[in-house]
């Protein structure tokens, strides 16, 4: 089992030097889960060597265009390419009805002599709240974090905790920095990637590599950080992380 960053960078990241956060769960059968879709995910398959035709499985964490903005493009695809079936959507329960009725539906709901719904391009399996899917025999843990807590409500966002060939790992997705509320992920977890803000003006809607840095040891020598900005970075291997994943960087689970 393969598991390759598309892309490391954050919704601001341009130029091909790398893409959005998004990733590819490779299994030994050759089905792929895709992990998060945005905008540049023509762009980042391409690079990687890949089409829409190898997107067997989806799974989104939230509704930023970071993470969804490449639907469009791959539900369109496999409706039009004879070749090509739909892919395996999984998502929140809650999430389901506001990615269609908020996000795709304006450019995806019409099509010829017919208007279209999520089901139309997408295989979709809504996941109950907190709740789990198996893919390719791997059971994957939907973890509540808070991304954007809007002084009304938190923004559902979810990160993913699964264990492949015995080693744990924990996925944040877009995170503020939760240790508090999922302590016991970061603890479990052998292996943990992690949101990573570098930005010069830190938002309050990511986890910065500020406040990561203050974190335990025995926490970041197992966390790899990515959803970085564009520019110059810290020496976080210096600073007792494994580092910053690269663009088209892959792990190996067997």
């Amino acid at each position: 089992m393969r598991l390759l960053f598309l892309g490391s960078g954050s919704a601001f990241t341009v130029g091909a030097d790398n893409f959005q956060s998004n990733l590819l769960l490779i299994s030994e059968t050759g089905q792929k889960l895709l992990l998060d879709c945005g905008s540049d995910i023509r762009f980042s398959l391409h690079a990687a060597g890949f089409s829409h035709r190898d997107i067997t499985d989806i799974y989104i964490s939230h509704l930023h265009a970071d993470h969804v903005g490449g639907l469009e493009y791959l539900g369109f695809s496999a409706l039009f390419d004879p070749a090509c079936e739909k892919s395996n959507l999984y998502v929140s329960k809650e999430l389901a009805s506001e990615l269609w009725e908020r996000t795709l539906s304006g450019g995806m709901r019409c099509v010829e002599g017919d208007i279209a719904t999520l089901d139309t391009f997408f295989t979709v399996h809504p996941i109950k709240s907190q709740g789990q899917f198996i893919w390719e025999g791997i059971q994957f843990h939907l973890t509540p974090v808070v991304h954007i807590n809007t002084g009304y409500f938190v923004m559902p966002s979810y990160g993913l905790f699964f264990e492949i060939a015995g080693v744990k790992i924990f996925l944040t997705t877009d995170t503020q920095l939760c240790l508090d509320t999922a302590e016991s992920y970061y603890k479990q977890a052998d292996i943990i990637f992690h949101d990573c803000e570098t930005s010069k003006f830190p938002s309050p809607v990511h986890a910065h590599y500020q406040e990561l840095v203050t974190l335990p040891a025995t926490i970041k020598q197992k966390m790899w950080l990515y959803g970085y900005h564009p520019g110059s970075l810290p020496d976080a291997k210096g600073d007792g992380f494994c580092g910053f994943v690269k663009r088209g960087q892959t792990f190996e689970f067997h």
